[in-house]
Parts: structure tokens; C-alpha cells; sequence
């Protein structure tokens, strides 16, 4: 085993043998001594850290601390009362040092002491902790619903969006242990004042019965002198942890240490050392005070001002250069090229004068970086290549518009406002939030624009707030995934065609252009994306084109024996937890669809009446209904015969309908059948 395994059992055998065992002095003093430099190591270590997790041990170090030094307590306690008040020199040395030849003069420094370490450090450090425990807990499911916005935004992948739910659930249990650990903390004050007094007491009766004729005031100066020394040496370090308590469940994420973060803060305003080097010397003129000390003060504090605006005017100056050579450079510019402007890009984006702020990474922007990660994730989701997404200003727009288009056209817009969030209601809404009432763009669902500063009310009161940015990436990244066959071109299927065959070549030779052109292979693609199922596995795709396509040159039917090649992935995407709560079809009304299917040049139609539609379609809504009631995504199930002729029918009416085929499933995909669709 490891010294590192058995480093704290042997510190928790240490602090029973000192309760049990007795000490001599020479060993007490080493413990001691042991004890304020772990102390001292703790504060240190406090000052340094970035962030409260970084020293994630500190409660259970807290705790093992203040048994070590209950520890010592006791052991000290049993030599000062057993061996005539000889403790160590440790102890001697503190108490002799707080005294200073006055008896009544240390015990009142030694009350101090304990008074500032009881009122001051130890209930004011309980309390924060409390505090933020309460505030961590409450605020986890806001934190966590953040994360899924941002996750569905393609602004962060899976493994980022699992390492900062741990990071969150880490915080919870960080503040909820600190809580506990505080209450240690004041007990150990606590009992650091009983032990104090029953030091004195049974020291003086002890003193007093020995029977060995000594004065009580030598009895009353030795004991109490050890008795402050004993409490002193305790009290220091207990005042030292106590400290780096405070700190640490006061200390926020930061990129620096406590150090450089008060020095960064108070640099970057250098005008306050003038105004206190000012308001210095007007006081040095109230009568009775000593003029040079604060003289030189204010001098000091003066000069620091002074250099820091040197400093900061030494740092500004290349930047305004660098502005107007910006600025003449721009002056000096041709003309743009209008020609540019007569393509038509596969998708855009065009903001509002409002939101120009939103891609100026100078102002903090960064939805360039999102659109990026966008057309990452999907990647990873669909298997397609999204083009280019240009982005520009249109002072056409309304202020804090925005509109999505494809290939020059629009298909989506909406309207974020700056230094807001959006707040969307959830079940576990506790109250109304005041705000800009509003309709959320991508799903529409009712929402509530709020400021920034009160995101954290929000949280608390069980809203989920997403940020302007994130609201266009999500916007954009549905727009995307619902348009995905309209930006699948003849180029990309050549690419994803070419990566291909850099793996299989054999297959890619037989099937293309051997058996399907680049312009088939596209229909097949571009069903499938229609239907939101995803392309990524194009070595099943086109193997299963090159088996059927001696036979079948129809891209609608081809797409079926495609999709029954990659039921796996269907049914993990739209049956994850392998229980199918669906709406199946009436075998008369699959009878119906099958017997009145006709086949043209053009493809394959239904020809049923309107009347026979509109009970189709009625049906349908009812179903659709009852099930968005019941909180379930509504799936019809179908014979494989009629999916594709019953997908074409409702089309028009339920665009996103999910319609599955029986051979579409997995084997062990359990199916719940919550309604029948008849005529």
C-alpha cells in the first residue's frame, strides 16, 4: 500500500493515542509546533487557489484538523493539571510571550483572542457557508438546464457538457460538506473556552490541595500563565483555518489567484490613490494628530497613482495608433466588388444594427464561434457537410431582428435583445418573473425576456434562461436540421462519396457510378435527412444500393430498403429507451392506401377523395393530441407496405410526423400501441 493510502490512517491513530495516551512535554511540543505549520500551509493554500474546487479535500481536512487539535487540547490539558503546570516549552514560551510581566494584560489579550475567533472569523464563516450551500443547491437545476442549451445549441459536444455537470455536482457537494465542516469549526471555539476555564479552576484547586505550602498567587500566575499559553497555541491555528474557511467558501472562479486578482483590481483604477492621497493630507489638519506619518502615507499613495496612470497612458497610446491606422486603411479601400453580391449562398444569416455586437469578438461576441460548432455537431448528428453560414448586417432589419435563409430566401426569423436572457417556464416554475413577454423562436414556445442581473432570480425560481447567442444557435441549428435535404448539393455527396472510398474502395467501384449516378445517390440522401435520419453511416447506405439496385431504380422504394438497413440507428434515434408508445393504423385503412396506390413516371400518389382524407386527417389530430398531452412524441407505426404512401399523405399537414415501419425496429424494441388511425 501506498504512503499516500495510509497517510491519513495514521493521522486519525495519532488523535485517539493523544486522547488516550499521555504526552511528555517534549513530544507535545513537537505536535504543537506540527500543528501551526499545517495550520499556516492550510491559509497559504487558500490564498493561491483559483477556485473552490481546486482544494476539494478542505472539508475533510477541516475536520481532521480540528480533531488533531482537540487532541492536543486534551494532552496538554492532562500535563497542565498533572504536572504542576509544566506543559512544554512550547506552551511556556506563548504564554510568558502574551503575559509580557503582566498577568492582567495577557489574560485580556487572550480574551480578545477568543472573542474575535468565536464572533467574528468562526460565525461569520459558518454563516457564508451556509449561505452558499443554500444558493449552490438552489440554483443546480438552472445550471444544469443551461448546460442542455448550450449542448443543443452545438456550442459545446457530450464530453463538455458531462464534465461540467460533474463540475456542478462537485460544487453542490463542496458547499454542502462545508456547511457541516463550519459547525465543527465552532464547536472546536467553543470548547476551546471550556477548557481554558477548567484549566484555571481545577489548576488553582490542585494548586491548592497539594498541601505543599505554595502561595496562590504563584499557584493562580503558574497555571494561568499556562493556561493562556495552552489557549494561545490552540487558538492561533484554529484562528488560522478558521481564516482560510471564510476565504474559501467566499472565493469565486477566478483566472488567478486571490493575490494577483486584488492587484489586477485595484491597478486598473489609479485615479483612487490620488483621491486618498488627497483626503489623507486634509485630514493630517485635524488637530492633535501626528502630521509626518501621514504625510508620507498620502506621498506614497500619491506616487503609486501617479505611476499607475503613467503605466496605463504607456498602454493606451499604441492602441489609438493602432485604431487610426485601421481607420486610413479603410479610407484607402476599393471598392467592393458588387459581383459578390449576385451569388447566392446555401445559407445566412442577416442581423439586425442591434445585434452587430453578437459577432464583434472585440465587444465580446461569439457567435462566430458557435455558428462553427454548430456546423460540427452536425456533422456528428446528421452526417452532412453545412456549408459556409455567412453572416451579415441588414439595415432593413429591425433593431434586434434576425432572419435565417436558404439559397437567398428566408425560412426563419426572430428577435433577441441584448444583455437579456430569455426565460422559458418549466413544471417547476415557483412564481412569476417580471419581463418583456415574448414567443420563443424556435419552438414557440411563451417566454420572458429579463435582464441580465436577474438570470439568478430566474434560476431560482425555476425558469431556464438562455442567453441572445444561444437562442439564434438554436434557432439556427433546428433551421438547419429541418432544411438538411436542401443544403445536401451534388459536391458534398461527392465528398462524402470520396471519404468513402478512401476506406472501402470495392464498394464504392461497384455501386458508383457503375450502377446510380451522384444525382441518385442524392435522392436517397435527401429522403432520408427529409425524414430526419441521419447519413453518417454511408457504407451501409450504399451497400444496401448496390445490393437492390439491379432490380429497383426507384429512389423512393430504394430509400425503404435504406432505411430497413439502418433500423438500428433509427430506432436508438427516435425509441431510445426501447419502449415505442405509437399510433398504428387500421389494417381496412392500410387495405385502402395499398389498393389505391397508383405509379406514374413522375413516382408513386394516393389517389383518395377528399372526404376519405379530411376523417384521415381528423383522426390523426385527435391522436396527435392526445398524445402531446401526455407529454409523449407522437410515432405512427405502419405496415412497410403503406409507410412511405401514409409519410406523403400527412405531409402537408404534420411535416415533422415521425412514421415508422414495422421492419424499422429492433427486435427488442417493446411496442405500446395508444391508439388506431381509421377511416
Amino acid at each position: 500500500m501506498k504512503v499516500k493510502d495510509t497517510l491519513i490512517a495514521g493521522v486519525v491513530l495519532i488523535v485517539v493515542l493523544l486522547i488516550i495516551l499521555p504526552l511528555p512535554p517534549t513530544m507535545l511540543d513537537v505536535l504543537l509546533v506540527i500543528n501551526i505549520s499545517v495550520s499556516l500551509l492550510v491559509l497559504m493554500m487558500t490564498l493561491y487557489v483559483h477556485e473552490a474546487l481546486d482544494f476539494a479535500a478542505f472539508p475533510s481536512l477541516l475536520l481532521i484538523l480540528t480533531l488533531f487539535r482537540l487532541g492536543l487540547n486534551i494532552a496538554s490539558t492532562r500535563l497542565i493539571l498533572g504536572n504542576g503546570g509544566d506543559a512544554g516549552s512550547v506552551i511556556e514560551a506563548f504564554g510568558s510571550f502574551a503575559t509580557g510581566g503582566n498577568l492582567i494584560v495577557g489574560i485580556i489579550i487572550f480574551l480578545i483572542i477568543i472573542v474575535i475567533q468565536f464572533v467574528v472569523i468562526t460565525k461569520g464563516a459558518e454563516r457564508v457557508a451556509e449561505v452558499s450551500a443554500r444558493f449552490t443547491l438552489d440554483a443546480m437545476p438552472g445550471k444544469q438546464m443551461a448546460i442542455d442549451a448550450d449542448l443543443n445549441s452545438g456550442l459545446i459536444n457530450e464530453q463538455q457538457a458531462k464534465e461540467r455537470r460533474e463540475k456542478i455536482a462537485r460544487e453542490a457537494d463542496f458547499y454542502g460538506a462545508m456547511d457541516g465542516s463550519s459547525k465543527f469549526v465552532k464547536g472546536d471555539a467553543i470548547v476551546g473556552i471550556l477548557i481554558t476555564v477548567i484549566n484555571i479552576v481545577g489548576g488553582l484547586i490542585i494548586g491548592a490541595m497539594s498541601g505543599e505550602g505554595v502561595p496562590f498567587d504563584e499557584i493562580l500566575q503558574t497555571y494561568t500563565i499556562a493556561t493562556i499559553g495552552d489557549g494561545l497555541v490552540s487558538q492561533i491555528p484554529a484562528l488560522m483555518v478558521s481564516t482560510a474557511t471564510g476565504i474559501i467558501v467566499t472565493r469565486s472562479a477566478s483566472k488567478d489567484n486571490l493575490g494577483r486578482d486584488l492587484i489586477n483590481q485595484f491597478t486598473n483604477q489609479p485615479y483612487i490613490f490620488l483621491i486618498l492621497g488627497v483626503m489623507l493630507i486634509c485630514i493630517s489638519f485635524i488637530p492633535g494628530l501626528p502630521k509626518a506619518p501621514i504625510f508620507v502615507i498620502a506621498g506614497l499613495v500619491i506616487a503609486i497613482g501617479l505611476v499607475l496612470i503613467r503605466a496605463d497612458k504607456k498602454t493606451v497610446q499604441p492602441k489609438i495608433e493602432e485604431d487610426k491606422a485601421i481607420a486610413a486603411a479603410k479610407e484607402k479601400r476599393k471598392p467592393e466588388n458588387v459581383t459578390s453580391l449576385l451569388q447566392v449562398e446555401l445559407i445566412g444569416i442577416e442581423l439586425g444594427y442591434g445585434l452587430i455586437p453578437l459577432v464583434d469578438t472585440s465587444q465580446g461576441g461569439d457567435l462566430l464561434e458557435r455558428v462553427i460548432m454548430i456546423r460540427r455537431q452536425c456533422a456528428i448528428d446528421l452526417g452532412i457537410i453545412v456549408p459556409v453560414i455567412r453572416i451579415r448586417d441588414n439595415i432593413q432589419l429591425g433593431t434586434n431582428e434576425y432572419v435565417i435563409k436558404i439559397k437567398g430566401v428566408e425560412v426563419a426569423k426572430g428577435e433577441v435583445m441584448l444583455d437579456h436572457v430569455l426565460a422559458l417556464s418549466t413544471n417547476e416554475v415557483k412564481g412569476k418573473i417580471q419581463g418583456i413577454d415574448t414567443v420563443e423562436p424556435t419552438f414557440g414556445l411563451p417566454a420572458v425576456w429579463v435582464p441580465e442581473s436577474e438570470r439568478e432570480k430566474a434560476e431560482l425560481l425555476g425558469y431556464t434562461t438562455v442567453d441572445a447567442p444561444s437562442v439564434i444557435a438554436t434557432h439556427l441549428t433546428e433551421t438547419i436540421k429541418r432544411h438538411a435535404s436542401e443544403l445536401l448539393t451534388r459536391q458534398q455527396v461527392q465528398t462524402l462519396v470520396d471519404n468513402l472510398k478512401a476506406t472501402q474502395p470495392a464498394l464504392v467501384e461497384e455501386a458508383i457510378p457503375k450502377l446510380f449516378s451522384l444525382g441518385e445517390i442524392q435522392k436517397v440522401l435527401s429522403n432520408l435527412l427529409d425524414e430526419n435520419i441521419p447519413i453518417r453511416d454511408m457504407g451501409t447506405i450504399v451497400e444496401t444500393l448496390a445490393d437492390c439496385g439491379k432490380v429497383v431504380r426507384d429512389t423512393d422504394l430504394l430509400t425503404e430498403y435504406t432505411r430497413k438497413s439502418l433500423r438500428r440507428a433509427i430506432s436508438k434515434r427516435f425509441v431510445p429507451n426501447d419502449k415505442a408508445r405509437v399510433i398504428t393504423l387500421d389494417p381496412a385503412l392500410e387495405n385502402l392506401i395499398a389498393e389505391k396506390t397508383k405509379q406514374t413516371e413522375q413516382g408513386t400518389y394516393v389517389a383518395l377523395s377528399q372526404d376519405e382524407l379530411q376523417r384521415i386527417y381528423g383522426h390523426l389530430q385527435e391522436m396527435i393530441e392526445k398524445m402531446n398531452q401526455l407529454g409523449i412524441t407522437p410515432i405512427v407505426l405502419t405496415s412497410p407496405l403503406v409507410r412511405r404512401q401514409f409519410k406523403n399523405i400527412t405531409s402537408t399537414m404534420v411535416p415533422d410526423l415521425i412514421v415508422l415501419s414495422y421492419n424499422e425496429l429492433e427486435n427488442n424494441v417493446e411496442v405500446f400501441s395508444d391508439g388506431v388511425i381509421g377511416l
